[in-house]
C-alpha cells in the first residue's frame, strides 16, 4: 500500500513511468482529487490510454486494485478536510505522534516533533521546484505580489519583507476590496503571484491563481502534503509538512522551507542583492529608522 499523499507521490513518480501511465498520472494531478473516483474507464478514455494500463498505474503504488487506490483516496480527504476542532475532537487526539515512543514531557514531545516533520519536509521537497522557485524570485524582471491565509498571511509578509530587502518589485496582495481588485487586475505576464494555501483551503485562491495563469504570469504556491486545489494551476508547488503536537497545524516547517528559499534567493541575486540591501540600510539610517 501507498503511503503519504498520493498527489505528491504521483508527482515524484513521473519520471520513473511508461509514456502511458504518465498520461494516466497528468488527468489524476490535472483535476485532482476529483478524477480518482471517477471509474477506470472513464479516467483511461480521458487518458487516452487503455483500461488496464489505468490498473497497471495504481498497482505502481502499491494498491491491490483501483477500489483500494480510491479508499485511500477517500481517507486522505477526511484529513486534506480536517480543522483544529476536528482535529480536537478525534479519538486519536493527545496519542504521541510517534507510536513507538513514549509520551514524555512536552518538551519532550515538541523536540521530537519539530525536528523529525522539518527534516521530512526538506528531504520531500522537490529539488526542481526549490530550484524554480529560487529562480522565479530573483528574476528582477519579473514583478512579485505575495498573499496568504487566515495564519499563512503572516508568512507571505515575512517571506515579502525579506525580498523587499534583496529586489525591486514586491508587494503584498491588499486586504481592502478595491484595492484587491485593481491589484489582481494588473497582473500580467510579468508577474508572479505567491500563495500561501493551507487545508481548509481558501476558494479566492484558486482563482486567483488561474487568473494569473491565464494572462500568462507564474504562481507559486507554499502548501501542505495535501496540496491545494490551486497546485492544479501552479507553476512550481513547495508542499510541507504540518504535523504538530497539538490540534493545530504546524507552520514550523513552513519556515524552514521559506529560509531556504531565501538563502537560496540571495545566493542567485549575488552582488545585487547585497547593493540593494545596503541603499536600504542607508535610507534608515538617513531617516532615523535604526
Amino acid at each position: 500500500m501507498a503511503t503519504g499523499v498520493l498527489a505528491d507521490e504521483i508527482r515524484h513518480k513521473l519520471g520513473e513511468l511508461s509514456p502511458a501511465e504518465r498520461k494516466v498520472g497528468r488527468v489524476l494531478l490535472a483535476a485532482y482529487p476529483s478524477a480518482g473516483f471517477e471509474t477506470v474507464a472513464a479516467i483511461a478514455e480521458r487518458a487516452g490510454v487503455s483500461a488496464p494500463t489505468v490498473l497497471r498505474f495504481v498497482s505502481r503504488f502499491g494498491f491491490r486494485g483501483f477500489p483500494d487506490f480510491q479508499a485511500a483516496l477517500r481517507a486522505e480527504l477526511e484529513e486534506r478536510n480536517a480543522s483544529p476542532l476536528s482535529l480536537y475532537e478525534a479519538p486519536d487526539y493527545g496519542r504521541p505522534v510517534d507510536e513507538t515512543a513514549d509520551g514524555g514531557s512536552l518538551l519532550e514531545r515538541v523536540g521530537r516533533v519539530f525536528p523529525a516533520e522539518v527534516a521530512k519536509t526538506l528531504a520531500e521537497l522537490p529539488p526542481h521546484d526549490l530550484d524554480a522557485a529560487v529562480r522565479l524570485l530573483a528574476d528582477g524582471k519579473l514583478r512579485l505580489t505575495l498573499a496568504g491565509g487566515r495564519f499563512t498571511h503572516l508568512f507571505a509578509q515575512y517571506l515579502g519583507l525579506h525580498l523587499m530587502q534583496l529586489r525591486e518589485e514586491v508587494r503584498f496582495l491588499p486586504d481592502r476590496d478595491v484595492e484587491r481588485t485593481a491589484t489582481l487586475a494588473s497582473l500580467g505576464r510579468r508577474d508572479v503571484l505567491v500563495l500561501f494555501d493551507y487545508r481548509r483551503y481558501e476558494r479566492d485562491k484558486v482563482a486567483m491563481a488561474g487568473l494569473v495563469r491565464d494572462r500568462g504570469g507564474k504562481v507559486l504556491l507554499f502548501t501542505d502534503t495535501w496540496l491545494s486545489p490551486v497546485t492544479s494551476r501552479a507553476d512550481v508547488v513547495l508542499p510541507c509538512r504540518v504535523t504538530a503536537p497539538s490540534p493545530y497545524d504546524s507552520l514550523v516547517p513552513t519556515l524552514a522551507v521559506i529560509e531556504t528559499v531565501i538563502a537560496g534567493v540571495i545566493e542567485a541575486l549575488g552582488e545585487s542583492g547585497h547593493d540593494h540591501l545596503r541603499r536600504g540600510e542607508d535610507v534608515a539610517q538617513h531617516i532615523g529608522l535604526v
